[in-house]
């Protein structure tokens, strides 16, 4: 009787290490890539770079948009924690050998140990990144900024076409989220929110949003030529 409670001590310690194995390589820290999923959405609104660390069972995500999750354990459940803000937090798996998911009350975060595809994102490799024609009609990039109606950067977007003056464009903002513009009948609208206002000047499309966020549309990326 002993010798077989000493073996299934054995085994079930070697099944928790096995388990164990795939954070405990990541005990200090890791360069690895997130991707952010707003809750209820199955399409990120940002795809960035992130460092995980895990150390006795607290795990910490800094996220290069400047949002750092910061967790403690809790409860007798694996994968349950409270955040800074001791909120609740779960970690899932899902993406095997390939990282890790938490859940949060207002967005997912999945953690993929491999960063090398965020390389893509140099703009002297792929400018229009994440956007490709593999899944859009055509890609650009848009004269935008943030805070300023200064226009002196470049954000990417991917472009889906419908009806002749029909489109759905996917931006991506200088802070890495993504911001949808769908144009119809000379219209424009959003499904991120906000107060949506644009002006027509030479038939390209002059944008402001909570008079945060500038772009130029030009009239060419809606209709196509």
């Amino acid at each position: 009787m002993i010798l077989n409670f000493i073996a299934k001590a054995v085994i079930a310690v070697s099944v928790m290490a096995a388990i164990a194995c795939p954070l405990e390589s990541y005990a200090d820290m890791v360069n690895a890539r997130c991707d952010i999923y707003p809750a209820g959405e199955d399409k990120a609104s940002a795809v960035i770079p992130c460092t995980f660390s895990q150390r006795q069972g607290y795990i910490m995500i800094d996220r290069s948009d400047g949002v750092l999750h910061d967790l403690s354990p809790i409860g007798d459940a694996p994968g349950n924690f409270l955040d800074q803000n001791k909120a609740l937090a779960y970690r899932q798996s899902g993406l095997g050998e390939n990282g890790l998911i938490f859940r949060f009350s207002d967005e997912s975060v999945f953690v993929y140990w491999d960063a090398s595809s965020l390389s893509v994102l140099n703009p002297q490799d792929h400018p229009t990144a994440p956007y490709t024609t593999a899944e859009y009609d055509a890609t650009t990039l848009l004269p935008c900024s943030l805070g300023e109606d200064s226009l002196d950067q470049d954000c990417p977007a991917g472009i889906s076409r419908g009806n002749p003056g029909s489109a759905s464009l996917s931006l991506m903002k200088p802070n890495g989220e993504e911001r949808i513009l769908n144009f119809d009948s000379g219209e424009i609208t959003t499904p991120d929110g906000g107060d949506l206002n644009w002006d027509i000047k030479d038939g390209d499309w002059y944008i402001r949003i909570d008079n945060q966020e500038f772009y130029i549309v030009p009239d060419a990326a809606v209709n196509g030529g």
